[in-house]
């Protein structure tokens, strides 16, 4: 898979520049006896794969001394798998550096917000900010790609491990001094920093940046919105530095590699910045059922969708390193076990959201450490089961679909805000009790995927021409450079949608000085905000929770007191429904309508939801939150108007549908993320490439089914 050309600029547009769809496995042969290395060589060329994944934790191994490096373990392996026809992407190891670096240099370890260092015998332990770990990070980088530069067996590499995933944070003496310079850089002035952060609020100003703190939570009460913003952008800033340093080090020794990332939870990444720029492409660890845990979606398949979907909206196609295969554990938690065809199925979702190349997590599992009971495809005993013949299965129905898959993106004509990292971090550091920009954006993301429409992320600096649809999410900053392309698109027949308190704030954090929104959206929507307030969640029975526990407003050990409950009701679509978190008042200009309107208490008669026609185009603004409920009325009142309808008709429950198209192709998965057969109403017409359908009249999936046509042949 030879890197052919610098990566095209980030879009989701972007679909990888490789000639191979990527099959294989995460592999740890360093945890096992050496005489199992053949065996696994053989087994994993009899699947059908034809790359492996290496050395991702083994500095201990490749530097076992500090400046003493044998790499005679690793030069075996990776003969040993060219020797099947298997490539290697190798890791830097950078995640878990070795005791005798951290004996001999304590300085490097993280330090948490109570100032307690972190200690070896965990993983990403080292404080990334740090200069004396960087120093040991690029020296075993530069070992590591002067030894094989020249092994052809070596195709490209993985930076560290899920950056950031552990932990973001770090309060020690050497990221505050790296904050200062970070400082320094961006402002050039101290009465610059203080203007943005509100330094005469509270009398937080500074004289010089060698004053300036870490922004400690609650010591005693939260900093300003400015300060923790300009925060996590400095740990995103100095993750990416540090990332950036390897692949210098990388490229410099062989430009042939292609190197990408394997992210994790996303925590303080900026992933369409220069983070992904960096790399020629975005990887993405996939656990279903985990990922359904934390989301709370009630569906491990829309669970998958959504953060595939969030991936792809940063960079384009990606690659998926770890793809689920058995039960995921640490010592504090454990996954549900995928179901005979769920893995299978899993990767095909994978693929159809993006994904232009799937390695499985692990090959085998581990014997000893904290993921003793993080399975594989093969079992402890070393006998191969169901879980690997289903892979090997899948392989091969992959190598057929190949040339159809590669070159190929997501469709989509219906977008949803998103990859802007400055927004995350502006909300979650001043967010009023309300839902985080994810969540905002989770309900609408649901609906569509439950519908089968065409959904998915993209950042509003992306080529809109496609989309017929553009969602935003109650985004708190909004770039005025947006607005004239955004503003373009709905001229020429898109729709737009505004999330409640867009454009509310600058790039400081800082609340604008006119009426919401701001940045020429007011113009645009043909609306301005009077007034606004919070609302008690769907499901409550209350407002805020204060950080010991109890409610505000409410006596300590009694319920929440009757002043916390407080709903309004509004006027959309003929139906009456309840608003959720937030109201906002709206004044129109003439040639807007209220299409939504209060329909309780003092809002009474006051514009809650408007619409503007702008020449062929429109415009919405919901001055609330969205709701399930609410999103019927948006597909029926909105969606259908703008000429947006299911990819399928009628998708049954649990199932879900997604094109990859380009000029000549148009891939259609139909995958039953569900444990129970449904039956398809309708039968979209083409070649069938992949079914595990019984013929008949009706199309029906069993458990895990999937169905994968090309269109118009």
């Amino acid at each position: 898979m030879p890197r052919p050309t610098e990566p095209r600029p980030l879009s989701v547009w972007r679909p990888i520049e490789t000639r191979t769809f990527l099959l294989g496995a995460a592999h740890y042969p360093e945890q096992v006896a050496p005489s199992f290395l053949q065996r696994d060589a053989e087994r994993m060329a009899e699947a059908g794969f034809n790359v492996v994944r290496l050395a991702e934790f083994a500095w201990n191994r490749l530097e076992p001394q500090e400046g003493v490096f044998d790499f005679s373990f690793f030069d075996r392996a990776i003969e040993v798998f060219a020797q099947n026809d298997i490539k290697t992407i190798l890791c830097t190891p950078t995640a878990t550096p070795p005791r005798w670096l951290t004996l001999a240099y304590p300085e490097v370890l993280r330090v948490d917000v109570n100032g307690r260092p972190t200690s070896h015998g965990s993983r990403q332990h080292a404080d990334t900010t740090n200069p004396v770990f960087r120093d040991h990070s690029r020296r075993i980088t530069r070992a590591m790609a002067g030894h094989y530069a020249g092994c052809g067996h070596i195709i490209g590499w993985q930076t560290d491990n899920e950056l950031n995933h552990s932990v973001s944070t770090s309060y020690s003496d050497s990221a505050a001094e790296e904050f200062r310079k970070f400082l320094a850089t961006r402002y050039g002035e101290i009465s610059a920093l203080n203007f943005a952060w509100g330094g005469d609020v509270w009398s937080t100003g500074y004289q010089s940046f060698e004053e300036v703190v870490l922004p400690f939570d609650m010591a005693p009460v939260s900093c300003g919105p400015g300060h923790v913003l300009d925060y996590h952008r400095f740990l995103a800033w100095a993750t990416e530095r540090f990332q950036r340093e390897q692949v210098d080090i990388l490229r410099e020794a062989n430009s042939e590699w292609f190197i990408y990332h394997n992210v994790g939870r996303m925590n303080d990444l900026d992933l369409r910045g220069g983070f992904a720029r960096d790399l020629d492409f975005l990887g993405y660890d996939v656990y279903p059922l985990l990922q359904d845990e934390r989301l709370r979606s009630g569906s491990a398949g829309h669970a998958q969708a959504f953060f595939l979907d969030i991936v792809r909206g940063n960079a384009g196609n990606f690659l998926v390193p770890e793809q689920m295969s058995g039960p995921g554990s640490q010592p504090l938690f454990s996954t549900l076990t995928p179901e005979p065809g769920e893995m299978r199925r899993m990767a095909y979702s994978s693929i159809a959201h993006g994904a232009d190349g799937i390695l499985f997590f692990r090959w085998r599992p581990a014997h000893s450490g904290a993921e003793i009971y993080w399975g594989g495809l093969l079992d402890h005993d070393d006998v191969p089961r169901r879980r690997y013949h289903e892979a090997a299965a899948f392989a091969s129905e992959v190598k057929a679909l190949e040339s159809k898959i590669l070159g190929t993106h997501v469709h989509m004509n219906v977008g949803i805000a998103g990859s802007d990292f400055d927004n995350q971090e502006a909300h979650a550091a001043c967010n009023m009790g309300l839902p985080s920009l994810q969540e905002a954006a989770l309900v609408f993301h649901r609906h569509c995927h439950r519908r089968g429409m065409a959904a998915g992320f993209i950042h509003p600096e992306d080529d809109l021409a496609s989309l017929k649809l553009l969602f935003v999410p109650n985004w708190p900053i909004w770039n005025s450079e947006w607005t004239a392309a955004v503003d373009a698109w709905v001229r020429k027949g898109g729709t737009l949608i505004l999330g409640a308190r867009t454009g509310s704030r600058d790039s400081n954090n800082r609340v604008i000085a006119t009426a919401a929104p701001g940045h020429g959206l007011a113009n645009l929507s043909g609306i301005t905000v009077e007034e606004f307030g919070r609302l008690t969640p769907p499901g409550d029975d209350g407002l805020d929770v204060a950080p010991g526990g109890e409610r505000y407003m409410a006596a300590p050990g009694s319920g929440p007191a009757e002043s916390a409950r407080r709903r309004y009701h509004f006027r959309f679509g003929g139906r009456e429904y309840t608003a959720a978190h937030l109201y906002e008042t709206l004044e129109g200009v003439e040639d807007t309508d209220a299409v939504g309107v209060w329909s309780s208490g003092f809002l009474m008669g006051k514009t809650a939801i408007s619409k503007r026609n702008v020449e062929q185009g429109q415009v919405y603004y919901v001055g609330t939150y969205l709701t399930e409920d609410l999103m019927e009325a948006v597909e029926s009142e909105v969606f259908t108007q703008s000429g947006i309808s299911p990819i399928v008709p009628e998708l049954p429950e649990g199932c879900e549908a997604v094109l990859r198209v380009k000029k000549d192709t148009r891939l259609l998965f139909l995958l039953n993320t569900s444990s129970d057969p449904v039956d398809f109403t309708s039968q979209p017409e083409g070649r069938v490439m992949i079914t595990d359908a019984e013929p008949g009249e009706r199309l029906r999936l069993p458990p895990h089914g999937c169905h994968i046509l090309s269109l118009g042949e």
